[in-house]
């Protein structure tokens, strides 16, 4: 490659908005946290601990019945999106202001990783009466 001779036209993205293939057999609820498979679809958040963190959902689909990429789901990363918080030792306090915070499903988040159970949700930005601000991108 060499460098420019003359001006392009060059494409963006703003980060934020993305439209993902749903994997087989998946319903995604909007509002839900979504992740990626290791084969790259879309689907909720589990206890698992090969999902990759997308963003949430801005709409529900259901691909119950179809193949993995009949269709897509719009994904919204929003920077910080606030999630349920776990319970017991693993409910998530201001001391872990910082810390990585772990997926228990598509709407909560946990201290731990569950004994190597869990993927990473992100990082835990606030804690407040109503659940985790994680920081998703």
């Amino acid at each position: 490659m060499t460098a420019l001779a003359q001006k392009r036209e060059i494409p963006t993205r703003d980060g934020k908005q993305f439209s993902r293939p749903v994997a087989a057999a998946t319903v995604i609820y909007a509002g839900a946290l979504v992740c990626l498979n290791a084969a790259g679809n879309a689907v909720p958040g589990s206890t698992s601990t090969t999902l990759v963190v997308d963003g949430i959902a801005e709409d529900t689909i259901d691909n119950s019945g179809g193949s993995a990429g009949d269709v897509n789901v719009p994904v919204y990363r929003p920077g910080l999106a606030r999630f349920a918080n776990s319970t017991s030792t693993d409910e998530i306090t201001a001391a872990e202001i910082g810390d990585n915070c772990y997926i228990v499903d598509d709407q909560t988040v946990a201290k731990t990783n569950g004994t190597s159970t869990r993927s990473v949700a992100g990082k835990v930005e606030d804690v407040d009466a109503q659940g985790v601000w994680v920081r998703l991108d």
